[in-house]
């Protein structure tokens, strides 16, 4: 049992520096990486299975201390299983954001296609395509009006500015 124990440790210590390499590696190296960790991973929950079995048959006054032992162990890789997952669904979003912001880059933006399906709305409405021009040519004239009136107003409070200061 001892032995046992002693080698799954040393399994969890090694699982925890491999934790450490994750980090660090490089896109194409962290799958392997991973498969790796996962592969020693259910190699030590195995190795679990067979010391529950084994602290189980101990004399009575060690039994206790040999489950505490393994349930510690249990918990240890718990915890580096849990860590593990959390790498990979933190890897897979950076990924998928990764696809997005290159399918938003790629992609092209036009006006004109909003022009027309505005034009297709007005149509849906009933508007024919004379009122829809003459309402176009409103808001250009709208848009001179609106830039004559703010010179004007600016002048003006320019002049009195000027003259009643």
């Amino acid at each position: 049992m001892e032995g046992l124990y002693q080698h799954t440790n040393k399994q969890v210590h090694e699982v925890q520096s491999y934790m450490g390499r994750l980090e660090t590696s490089d896109k194409d190296s962290v799958h392997l990486v991973e498969n790796e960790i996962q592969a020693r991973i259910d190699n030590i929950f195995s190795n679990l299975e067979r010391l529950e079995i084994l602290s189980s048959k101990e004399p009575p006054n060690k039994r206790q201390n040999a489950k505490l032992r393994v349930d510690q162990l249990k918990y240890d890789v718990q915890h580096l299983q849990t860590a593990l997952r959390n790498f990979q669904q933190r890897r897979y979003l950076r990924e998928q954001q990764e696809r997005q912001r290159e399918e938003l880059l790629a992609r092209t933006f036009t006006t004109n296609g909003t022009h027309k399906k505005i034009l297709d709305v007005a149509n849906m409405l009933g508007l024919s395509n004379t009122v829809m021009r003459l309402i176009e040519k409103r808001a250009f004239q709208d848009k001179f009006l609106m830039l004559g009136g703010m010179a004007v107003t600016c002048v003006i409070m320019f002049l009195v500015v000027q003259y009643l200061t």
